[in-house]
């Protein structure tokens, strides 16, 4: 799209792949580097990332709403050119939404250094490492329209995440962090809306391009079914008779959290192997 010619890291596809290929080889070795060392608390660090990208994504949020209110958005399908100067203010907000995939690396950073590696799965990897290059050709070739939709909504989803996550990196908040388990919900409902918005397009087209609407639902689907296999996993997955042996009720869930939560949150280092 040659509106978008000259924006930084998009006119060549080198620098999101030489960054993607680093972010991998950052977790390959960040593993082997802490393997036989203490996990860093990193508190203060935590709190100010996930500070900021809670304001990035609140930004990017009110920014999509005022665009595409502006420019007289069709919730149904909307093509890329029709609404003027409204689809480059958009652009310009999903360029941010692009750049904010690489500065999301640092998820999985923060996790090898604080030694979560139960944390680093491969649905953690996957959709961070794909988000980063699908969002350079979306800004490349469909920079606007009907791209808009998935951004706005994920948008907001990441308000609740980070603000979440940088709560729980204060003590005295964890009491109140209760909805974990909707955070998670409230992603598949939004991977959901995401595929019905883009088949929406696909039934009644209003000029954007066919592929890029079979691709993105495909890609969804995918992320469905990985976060369905994860809600699972986490949620529904009873205890083994030897845990409950093991492990007072009491303690099993607390406001939401599985017991593995306190002993490992916010950076601290597990204390009972050495108790």
């Amino acid at each position: 799209d040659t509106r978008v010619r000259g924006w930084f890291l998009l006119d060549s596809y080198l620098p999101t792949f030489f960054l993607t290929g680093a972010y991998l080889l950052c977790i390959w070795l960040g593993n082997k580097f802490m393997k036989n060392r203490p996990p860093f608390s990193l508190r203060p660090h935590l709190i100010v990332y996930n500070l900021g990208i809670t304001l990035l994504s609140f930004y990017m949020l009110i920014e999509l709403i005022l665009a595409t209110w502006e420019g007289g958005y069709n919730l149904q399908c909307q093509n890329l050119h029709s609404a003027g100067e409204a689809d480059i203010r958009v652009a310009k907000v999903l360029w941010w939404y692009y750049f904010s995939k690489v500065i999301e690396f640092m998820d999985t950073i923060f996790f090898v250094l604080r030694k979560k590696s139960s944390q680093i799965t491969f649905l953690h990897v996957y959709h961070h490492a794909t988000m980063f290059n699908i969002w350079w050709c979306v800004l490349n070739w469909i920079p606007c329209g009907q791209s808009f939709f998935g951004p706005t909504l994920n948008s907001f989803i990441h308000v609740l995440m980070y603000s979440y996550y940088g709560l729980s990196v204060i003590p005295s908040m964890r009491k109140y962090l209760w909805w974990k388990k909707y955070l998670t919900q409230a992603q598949l409902i939004q991977f959901l809306l995401t595929i019905v918005h883009t088949l929406s397009a696909a039934v009644k087209p209003c000029g954007f391009p066919f592929g890029c609407l079979m691709f993105q639902s495909s890609y969804m689907a995918t992320l469905v079914i990985l976060f369905i296999n994860f809600y699972i996993k986490t949620y529904r997955k009873a205890p083994s008779r030897t845990a409950v042996k093991e492990t007072p009720a009491t303690t099993e869930i607390k406001n939401g959290f599985h017991k593995d939560y306190f002993a490992a949150a916010n950076g601290l280092q597990n204390n009972k192997k050495a108790q």
